[in-house]
C-alpha cells in the first residue's frame, strides 16, 4: 500500500486536466440533453388516429422524464468532478475520506471525483 500522504504537484496537475477533460465532455453531453429535452418536435400527427396520438404522448412524457433524469445525474456529475478541483487546489485530493490512505491512482483515473478508497467502499456494505 502507498504509504505518501498526498500525491505530488505533477500528479496533482495529471488529475487536473483529466477532469478538465471529464467536465468538458460531460457540460456538452449535458447541453445534447437539454437541447433534445427542449426540442418541441411535431411529428405531423394532428390528422392520425386519436389511439396512436396518445400512445405518441404518452411516450413523449416517458422520453422527458428520463432526460429529466439523465440531466440531473449529468449535473451531479458535473458538481463531483467540480469539488474534486477544489480538493486539487487544497492539495486533498485522492485522500480517502474515511480512512486518510491515498486512494490509488488507477481507481482515481477510473473516478477521477472518488472521495473513497475501494477499502472505504467495502466497509459501506
Amino acid at each position: 500500500m502507498d504509504e505518501r500522504v498526498r500525491y505530488s504537484e505533477a500528479d496533482l496537475q495529471e488529475f487536473k486536466k483529466l477532469i478538465l477533460d471529464k467536465i468538458a465532455k460531460a457540460e456538452s453531453d449535458l447541453n445534447m440533453i437539454n437541447e433534445s429535452f427542449l426540442n418541441d418536435q411535431n411529428n405531423g400527427t394532428d390528422d392520425t388516429s386519436p389511439t396512436f396520438k396518445a400512445f405518441e404522448e404518452g411516450a413523449e412524457t416517458l422520453s422527458k422524464e428520463q432526460n429529466a433524469i439523465l440531466a440531473g445525474r449529468q449535473e451531479k456529475f458535473i458538481r463531483d468532478l467540480k469539488h474534486a478541483l477544489i480538493r486539487i487546489e487544497n492539495k486533498t485530493y485522492g485522500i480517502c475520506r474515511v480512512t486518510g490512505k491515498l486512494i490509488p491512482k488507477e481507481r482515481l483515473m477510473a473516478v477521477p471525483h472518488a472521495t473513497l478508497s475501494i477499502e472505504a467502499k467495502n466497509m459501506q456494505r
